[in-house]
């Protein structure tokens, strides 16, 4: 063998054992490990309870014997990972409450966004509220709460801590037929709220189902919040709206600028802005009482969120 081959057999032994040592490197518990993949999109459901509504109990759709973790189970099916479906968060005060695989950073911009189903003419604006799981047990935590100020927090034609009671309705009484075709019910699910007003959602032709979340048990549901004012006019017996300036959900279309959030919009309870390092967790809740004839009340629908900043 000449001594050029004896050469290049110990280069192979040598490559051979600086490959052998590199794999047992990576493999020890002192390297370090390939970094953590994260989703832009929601990963988890934690809450969802919509308020009374058209599309309550079929976005996403009940079936009798379901519980609140079913219907949590069908949400978080529906907005997750990116799946396009949709939930509808019925009037005033519905909710859902879901949260990402990471914090979303508070960057320079908007940070993130949530989907909805507006289309021109028709917004239907939630309010949003951010966490940062500053403990960092994986809960959001009371304290951890913040409102996204959107263009009409600071105005005076929006209430602060506005509450509103509905009470489960009777589905075997005799309904009460309004002057128009469509009016099954005009005395159909009755209300209340903390500024002395009060009346009845009326049911609709388009949609029999019952309105009252049914997996709910109790007699009657109170929601609290940030009411703003209604968006829908009618004109010449048509009903649209005008998307707000921004800061909301379901508000502008989601191919808009006007969808986008920026964490620098949060305040606390006091309406002073905070500096929140990201977010982990978000709120969104129907904003507006309001019914607009035939089309029903206004009701924020979520159909998914993304980080802006992962592509």
């Amino acid at each position: 063998m000449k001594f050029s081959d004896k050469a290049n057999i110990a280069k192979t032994f040598l490559l051979g054992g600086i490959i052998l040592t590199s794999l047992y490197s990576c493999s020890s518990d002192n390297d370090t490990t390939e970094p953590v993949v994260y989703s832009k999109h929601i990963s988890e459901v934690l809450d969802y309870m919509p308020a009374p509504g058209q599309f309550t109990n079929d976005l996403p759709k009940y079936s009798a014997g379901e519980t609140q973790k079913d219907m949590i189970q069908k949400a978080n099916n529906a907005i997750t990972k990116g799946a396009n479906g949709m939930i509808s968060l019925g009037g005033f005060g519905g909710y859902v409450t879901f949260r990402f695989d990471h914090t979303v950073q508070n960057g320079e911009g908007a940070d993130f966004k949530i989907l909805g189903n507006t289309f021109t003419g028709s917004s239907e604006p939630g309010i949003i509220m951010v966490a940062f799981d500053k403990n960092k047990n994986g809960k959001p935590d009371d304290d951890e709460w913040y409102e996204i100020a959107g263009s009409e927090y600071f105005k005076d034609t929006t209430i602060k801590n506005y509450s509103i009671t509905y009470y489960k309705p009777d589905e075997s009484k005799t309904p009460v037929k309004g002057s128009a075709n469509w009016q099954t019910d005009t005395e159909y699910i009755r209300w209340e709220d903390n500024q002395g007003n009060k009346g009845y959602l009326t049911k609709n032709s388009f949609h029999n189902q019952s309105y009252y979340p049914l997996w709910f048990g109790e007699s009657s549901i109170t929601f609290k919040g940030t009411k703003i004012a209604d968006n829908f006019k009618q004109n010449n017996g048509l009903w649209s709206s005008i998307p707000f300036e921004f800061g909301y959900a379901d508000n502008a279309t989601n191919d808009s600028d006007a969808s986008n959030i920026d964490i620098s919009w949060a305040v606390d309870k006091n309406g002073k802005y905070v500096k929140l390092p990201g977010i982990d967790f978000v709120k969104v809740y129907s904003a507006i009482r309001q019914e607009n004839g035939m089309l029903g009340e206004v009701s924020t629908e979520v159909t998914g969120a993304y980080d802006l900043r992962i592509k």
